[in-house]
């Protein structure tokens, strides 16, 4: 039927929307709002979630191209379901794809041919992607695009929980993922993110608990990222879900299908992409065209912006210049008249708005359908109700009450162009917190030079296996991890350790992918390669650490879940208010100060202050050698009194050497160095591995051993060349009933000189006493001071004798000594300290560290220690400095400060701005808010907070 101003309109019912249509033909485009999806209360429990329990034996999403309305929805709908094997088919129109529930062994090529048969077609690349994984039982990743805040994060998260098997669903507004653990299927997982409005992708799974990490589109504040988590927790098989408003990813942990929680994200209102799975061995860092995506959405933003800007230019000068620069109302009046300056007012501000503009109502009003505003829908609300009221006052003006006749194409026009910019800006600054993620992955060799039969050959890095033999040229990046088999060099590792200057590289040394090479060559042996490298690694725990949730996140995820709710509460009070009490004419007022409160609002702000400012400050953390492995160290770090740390190879460079042997009488000093080497090297203590260096400098054969056994923070006892040989600290001479009594004075000497004293007996007699210093590393003096100038106590905790180890303290200036203990002795160490100083921080490198390090408030392990010690810590220092242990408390402080400015912005902006909105100040001072005003101060709120977490790059270390 055609309309009263030459619209074409039709309406009807699809099998799972009402829908109805307009044809502008001032726009020269058909907006089928069927695309906005209004689903009655009844369809939309019919398009409830995909849950696990509803599928038989697989779900698939099906990409569709060419739908326009309900009606394609249906046709194809009816297609698939007429396709033998498939109990369910639900097609959504606003991602284009149709999730279906089907047996195992459906013929995908059979649902291709059932949807081109209807008229529509089906991407090339469906046929080409293998079937969803089976349901696994460690975390699923799922990348999901289309959210826009944290509602929609809430809204994610809750479709995702209500899959079957879902334990937990953490979706990330900022990475644009969702980590789901549980059991459940992924393909139900992406069904029930799609079903939920986004578009979701499985990124990866494993059969074990592992990590999945989504890409999310379309979340714009803290209530999207909300939805989000819950959407994804509700999946079975996930037992963790965070979403990072900032990186626009989410991060979830379990079992649950990648399918399934790309599905529960696109359920909730956002699209997905499921970006990467790291299971128990790990995974490779994704790879994924987010980026370019993200480049296109900033092209395509800044399209819209100078559309909607200079359509909306004339609209404000039209109306806004009749105001209040004088001769412009006369001037219009006389030339083109007032009502045909409205009847293009009109046409104008519709384009704004249902072209550059169409983002905000598709994805605002269905969220709203769905009784899940997000901030599109604040937008989307405010803006049709000045458009709607224009309509009337400029097409049927007999509706309206005298003295309220007024248009406000204007208001409508400027808040969506000024929303846009608002978008614009935040999408270059988001470009930016990730700087430092793409700057690892950018150091990812592309290529290597591999020595295959007998010839050179250049191959692809996932190529390249362990074992092979790669070469280096001067100039290149390391392609993988390895250790050099031929040539030398140096070899620039800032990028791990954070230190600029090269390191010597020749047969034997360890060299890291990423790592670039100086003026040398040389050749390596490939000892990791892929996900298993210390780049990717490092590149994943960066990303965890960015993709986690600090404790001061649970107090901003509860209050904007309810935000956006509220906010419409008081803009209906408000015009309710002003409409029964306010000055003549009352609907304007009403409606001016109604429109003000929904866009003013600002729910991005709050979602974007903390996880923009994780991202900064891991990121920084990451250029200096500095990675968090936890989110929540960052919080934790900046609360600590007291830093415990262990001696050997933390304080010291953790490479002692033979100083002193004192022989007692009746032995030679080359049979107790033989005996004594052959059995401590057995031992892989840096202690044992100098006094075998001695025998080695000295030539002494070592004879065979047998019978090793070492006594756990005590010694070492063996036979070699048939006699019993005991080595070991003081204690357990007296403990096997050794008089040490003759070496009292020369071990009170060499305590104080800093050594530590080993003594030898052989076939039961005490043979000698043994000195080795460990060099105190140069970077040392320098951190402990920088420590102290943070306020922080230092102790230290070591197995050392105490003489040795006061010695090291006085010359360091260390405030507390804790000597002589075991590893259960430095968990009880710990404990005390914390019982006395309140949040420890230890640091250590070995194994004996790990259960400190795990009994700590926070634990930082050096880099250059054992594997153990990493996994048992929070934080790394890459660098093997104790410099990095202040660097990482200050950048804790001044990430978690960063926040706090972000939050208290966030809130007071709100709080105070919300009021004057709603025309709390009009009483006493007859101030108003204009709604032009509002959008702008929204815009620009979340900018703020980008801007001010950007600061922290700008971070500089302790000096």
């Amino acid at each position: 039927m055609v309309g009263r101003w030459g619209f074409q309109r039709w309406q009807g019912q699809g099998p799972t929307n009402r829908y109805f249509a307009i044809d502008l033909p001032i726009v020269g485009r058909t907006i089928c709002l069927s695309e906005l999806e209004f689903p009655s209360r009844k369809e939309a429990a019919m398009n409830a979630p995909v849950r696990a329990a509803d599928i038989k034996n697989a779900a698939i999403s099906l990409p569709i191209e060419g739908m326009t309305c309900a009606s394609c929805v249906g046709r194809v709908e009816k297609a698939l379901k007429a396709v033998p094997g498939v109990s369910d088919a639900v097609v959504n129109l606003a991602t284009e794809k149709a999730s279906i529930t089907a047996d195992a062994s459906i013929d995908r090529a059979a649902l291709v041919k059932a949807v081109e048969k209807a008229g529509y077609e089906v991407p090339a690349s469906f046929l080409a992607v293998p079937a969803a994984a089976p349901a696994a039982s460690g975390p699923v990743e799922i990348a999901i695009e289309g959210m826009t805040c944290a509602s929609c994060v809430g809204r994610v998260e809750r479709a995702l929980k209500a899959v079957p098997g879902v334990t937990e669903a953490v979706v990330n507004l900022a990475t644009e993922k969702a980590t789901i653990k549980g059991s459940a299927d992924n393909a139900a997982l992406v069904a029930a993110i799609e079903a939920s409005g986004y578009e979701a992708k499985l990124i990866n799974s494993t059969v074990s608990e592992r990590a999945v990490e989504i890409a999310i589109e379309g979340m714009t504040c803290a209530s999207c990222v909300g939805r989000v988590e819950r959407a994804l927790k509700e999946v079975p098989g996930v037992t963790q879900a965070v979403v990072n408003l900032a990186t626009e990813k989410a991060t979830i942990r379990g079992s649950a299908d990648g399918a399934a929680l790309v599905a529960a994200i696109g359920n909730a209102g956002y699209e997905a992409k499921l970006l990467s799975v790291a299971g128990a061995a790990g995974g490779q860092p994704a790879t994924d065209d987010r980026a370019e995506k993200k480049e296109a959405e900033r092209r395509e933003l800044t399209r819209d912006f100078t559309i909607a800007a200079a359509l909306t230019l004339p609209v404000f000068l039209l109306e806004m210049g009749s105001h209040v620069i004088p001769g412009v109302h006369a001037l219009i009046d006389s030339t083109i008249g007032m009502q045909n300056g409205w009847y293009l007012q009109f046409v104008l501000t519709t384009i704004v708005l249902f072209v550059p503009g169409i983002r905000f109502y598709e994805k605002g009003i269905p969220a709203l359908w769905r009784l899940a505003p997000d901030m599109n829908s604040l937008v989307a609300v405010g803006t049709l109700a000045a458009y709607g009221y224009s309509l009337v006052a400029t097409f049927a003006p007999g509706f309206l009450p005298a003295g309220t006749i007024n248009v406000y194409f204007e208001a409508a026009a400027v808040i969506v162009t000024l929303i846009l910019l608002g978008r614009l800006l935040e999408a270059r600054a988001k470009g930016r917190t990730s700087e430092a993620i793409k700057r690892l992955v950018g150091m990812q060799a592309k290529t290597a030079r591999v020595r295959r039969d007998g010839k050179v050959v250049e191959v692809a890095i996932d190529a390249v296996a362990n074992g092979d033999i790669v070469e280096v040229r001067p100039g290149e990046r390391v392609p993988v991890d390895g250790e050099v088999v031929d040539g030398e060099s140096y070899v620039d590792e800032s990028m791990i350790t954070g230190e600029p200057i090269p390191v010597s590289k020749k047969n034997g040394s360890e060299v890291v992918a990423g790592t670039v090479n100086q003026k040398g060559a040389f050749a390596i042996k490939a000892t990791a390669v892929g996900g298993n490298t210390v780049l990717s690694q490092i590149i994943r725990m960066v990303e965890d650490a960015q993709g986690s949730k600090l404790p001061i996140q649970a107090m901003v995820d509860k209050v904007t879940m309810y935000f956006v709710p509220v906010v419409f509460a008081v803009a209906a009070l408000t015009f309710a208010a002003w409409l029964y009490f306010g000055p003549s004419p009352a609907l304007t007022f009403a409606l001016v100060n109604a429109v003000a409160v929904l866009i003013i609002a600002c729910p991005c702000a709050m979602g974007l202050a903390t996880p923009t400012s994780i991202m900064v400050g891991t990121g920084r953390g990451a250029e200096l050698g500095v990675l968090f492995r936890k989110g929540e160290a960052l919080q934790l770090l900046k609360d600590a009194k007291v830093v415990a740390v262990d001696k050997t190879g933390t304080l010291t460079e953790g490479k002692p050497a033979l100083t002193d042997l004192e022989l007692a009488l009746g032995f030679e000093r080359s049979q107790v160095l033989g005996l004594v080497a052959a059995v401590e090297a057995r031992s892989e203590h840096p202690i044992a591995r100098a006094i075998v260096d001695a025998a080695a400098a000295e030539a002494i054969a070592l004879p065979a051993v047998s019978d090793f056994e070492s006594v756990t923070g005590l010694g070492v006892k063996a036979s070699a060349d048939g006699k019993g040989v005991e080595i070991g600290a003081d204690r357990y001479m007296i403990q096997l009933g050794h008089d040490v009594g003759g070496f009292a004075k020369v071990a009170e000497r060499l305590g104080n000189e800093g050594k530590s004293p080993l003594y030898a007996a052989i076939d039961g007699k005490l043979a000698a006493i043994i000195a080795v210093a460990d060099p105190i590393k140069p970077t040392t003096p320098a951190a402990i001071k920088a420590m102290h100038d943070l306020g922080l106590k230092v102790a230290m905790i070591t197995g050392d004798n105490a003489r040795t180890a006061k010695a090291i303290a006085a010359k360091l200036g260390i405030d507390e000594v804790v000597a002589e203990v075991l590893p259960d002795g430095k968990v009880e160490a710990v404990r005390r300290l914390k019982s006395q100083y309140g949040k420890v921080a230890f640091v250590g490198d070995g194994i004996n560290d790990a259960p400190a390090l795990a009994e700590s408030d926070v634990g930082l392990a050096i880099g250059t220690g054992t594997d153990i010690a990493i996994e048992a810590a929070d934080v790394v220092l890459m660098s093997g400095s104790l410099q990095g242990v202040p660097n990482a408390i200050a950048l804790s402080k001044a990430t978690i400060g960063n926040i706090r400015q972000n939050l208290f912005w966030a809130f007071v902006y709100n709080a105070a701005l919300i009021p004057v909105a709603a025309g709390l100040l009009y009483p006493s001072y007859g101030i108003l808010l204009s709604p032009v005003f509002a959008a702008g101060a929204m815009a620009l709120s979340s900018v703020f907070v980008l801007g001010n977490a950007l600061r922290l790059k700008t971070f500089k270390v302790a000096s």
